[in-house]
């Protein structure tokens, strides 16, 4: 089969790291919105949802597969790194290697937590928006793309903050933060669903592509099945 090259998948693809690689990176600062804690990483983690649901839905489980597992190693790559930049000895004169070990020192749990809570998180997200595609026979697109929100964020909320934080904050603002982090980030995809489905159209139109995962492998490790 003759394999063709979509710029708007490159393109997506291409997002969906930076939003996941920068997310994780902010997720070291709570911050308070109102009463509510939450993390910085809220900013853009959600949107990564956002991007993997147009993949599942445009172009199929495989596709989404194949970026999530790019994502991951990316993520990988750059958490990587930065602890490499922190381990260098510091210039004669720069003053702030106490500063950049202390905001990026919890970078390796925070990269655990955020690794296991994204890969299940993620291909949760895929499986449930390809086979509820297929149940509904492609219909009901926003109905779709929220259910797969709530699974996947609740999953990757409930095994991000005990891996993350346990132990660092107390267990009733652990509990909270697992019920804000699931809940905003679910109604930030509520919020961007005009969005959302208008960029799906396009892109469906414009690619020629509106894949049904009919005989797809929902095992993540298949990585050559494409």
């Amino acid at each position: 089969m003759k394999k063709t090259f979509s710029l708007a998948f490159l393109l997506l693809g291409i997002l969906f790291n930076v939003c996941l690689i920068v997310s994780n990176i902010l997720e070291v600062k709570l911050v308070a919105i109102g009463p509510v804690v939450a993390t910085g990483g809220l900013m853009l983690f959600p949107i990564s949802y956002i991007l993997n649901d147009c993949i599942a839905e445009v172009w199929g489980y495989r596709k989404a597969r194949l970026v999530i597992w790019t994502g991951f190693a990316m993520n990988f790559l750059t958490v990587g790194f930065i602890q490499l930049a922190g381990l260098l000895p510091p210039a004669s004169g720069w003053e702030h290697q106490e500063a950049f070990v202390q905001v990026f020192a919890a970078t390796p749990r925070i990269a655990i937590a955020s690794f296991t809570a994204f890969l299940v998180g993620s291909f949760l997200n895929a499986y449930v928006m390809s086979r509820m595609k297929i149940r509904s026979k492609g219909r009901h697109f926003s109905l779709r793309a929220i259910a797969s929100t709530v699974v996947g964020e609740l999953a990757d909320s409930i095994i991000f903050f005990p891996i993350a934080f346990a132990g660092a904050v107390p267990f009733n603002t652990l509990l909270a933060l697992i019920a804000t982090q699931a809940g905003m980030k679910t109604a930030y995809e509520v919020l961007a669903l005009p969005v959302t489905i208008r960029v799906v159209k396009y892109i469906k139109r414009v690619d020629n592509s509106d894949v049904y995962d009919e005989q797809v492998s929902y095992n993540p490790l298949k990585l050559k099945q494409l």
